[in-house]
């Protein structure tokens, strides 16, 4: 009753994203290599405008990231700097209000996941529930509040943490994270994107910079208290070629199918800081038995997000290989061009957006099978 002669149409795509952006055009690219009857796009600065929009019910809808649009972050952050550190709480109100104002098409993400997604301290809380391992944190779940440097200091001491990462609760792309280290002795240095200013404004700089008075780090950490900061464990990891090194893991549909090995001489391994893409395989073989784990447990990670298609883990293995713990999970973190998938999974020789559409062309075909057995089983014996 309910298969067919011929395969299903191609859905149709709804990008809510900025339209420019490489982040579009590259899915765009896919959806339309797949097949796609036909691709609309939904600019944010509209959505942000307007409020309200609404999409039919055989429109998949997929969100991408609002970043990299100086007119849509002056609607969302209410500043004409678009590297200004600052307003990243007002960023994420906006931002959660716009996403509410959206109505059907059948989403490939849950609002209220995303919700979590972008708050690090309710995100951290959610996993550690799950059983999911994260660094120790006194700020999880929003349970300590941080008004301020005199609070920082007092959580590294209370809870034994001379070293600790210092992160914007709604902060993305390492914007306003401090990796602070304390000595024996008293003497702190702050690694960190941030640049101060001869006028006293933080900005995010593209150039890691190191801090060692106590003044001017103070001075950051009370300027970004306002929007509400995040407190972990500084986790010492393992090293390839004498660099610090980490993993982006994505994971669509709930598998992992994408990695790759972020490598820095610096805490902060983002790529677009100075940091380098590591040998994967090498990355692997040193991880021996343990590398099933390692991706296991982004997807458990991905897991607490289960009605959210595709998320990126940000996994850390610690020195000696002992563990491994998730450090975030983004919800736009699929954007690395020309990586292809692992050959063991199943988005193998796949580009993260082509295996985002087959996985979401699959689920909202299988959406519509069932509920059309749903519709059939309810109508069973009612007479016509």
């Amino acid at each position: 009753m309910y298969a067919s002669a011929t395969p299903p149409l191609p859905p149709r795509w709804v990008i809510v994203g900025n339209g420019e952006n490489r982040r579009v055009q590259m899915f765009t690219e896919a959806a339309r290599s797949a097949g796609a009857a036909t691709i609309r796009v939904v600019e944010w600065r509209d959505v942000l405008r307007e409020g309200r929009h609404d999409f039919a019910d055989d429109e998949v809808v997929r969100l991408d990231s609002p970043g990299e649009n100086a007119q849509v972050d002056r609607l969302l952050r209410e500043t004409y700097e678009p590297t200004r550190v600052e307003g990243s709480a007002r960023w994420y109100t906006r931002f959660l209000d716009a996403v509410r104002s959206l109505h059907g098409g059948f989403r490939l993400d849950d609002t209220e996941d995303l919700a979590v997604l972008f708050d690090k301290r309710l995100c951290h809380a959610r996993l550690s529930h799950a059983g999911v391992p994260v660094p120790s944190s006194p700020t999880s779940g929003g349970r300590a509040p941080v008004r301020g440097w005199a609070d920082v200091r007092a959580h590294m001491r209370d809870a034994g943490m001379p070293r600790v990462f210092v992160k914007l609760a709604h902060g993305s792309s390492a914007s306003g994270v401090l990796a602070i280290e304390s000595t024996r002795d008293g003497r702190l240095r702050a690694t960190t994107s941030v640049e101060i200013t001869t006028e006293g404004h933080l900005h995010n700089s593209l150039r890691i910079r190191r801090y060692t008075s106590e003044r001017e780090i103070a001075s950051i950490v009370d300027r970004l208290a306002p929007d509400g900061l995040h407190l972990e464990r500084w986790i010492p990891k393992v090293s390839q070629d004498g660099r610090s090194a980490d993993l982006r893991v994505v994971v669509i549909g709930g598998r992992a199918t994408h990695v790759v090995v972020r490598t820095s001489r610096a805490p902060l391994t983002n790529l677009h800081l100075g940091g380098a893409r590591g040998d994967l395989a090498a990355f692997r073989a040193a991880a021996g038995d343990h590398w099933a784990k390692a991706l296991s447990i982004c997807e458990r990670a991905a897991a607490c997000f289960p009605t959210t298609l595709c998320v990126g883990v940000d996994l850390l293995p610690a020195v000696g290989w002992r563990r491994f713990v998730v450090g975030e999970v983004n919800a736009f973190g699929d954007l690395l061009p020309r990586l292809t998938g692992l050959p063991e999974r199943p988005a193998a020789g796949l580009d993260t957006y082509t295996a985002q559409v087959i996985a979401a062309t699959s689920r909202y075909h299988n959406a519509r099978q069932t509920s059309s057995r749903e519709l059939v089983g309810a109508l069973r014996g009612v007479p016509l």
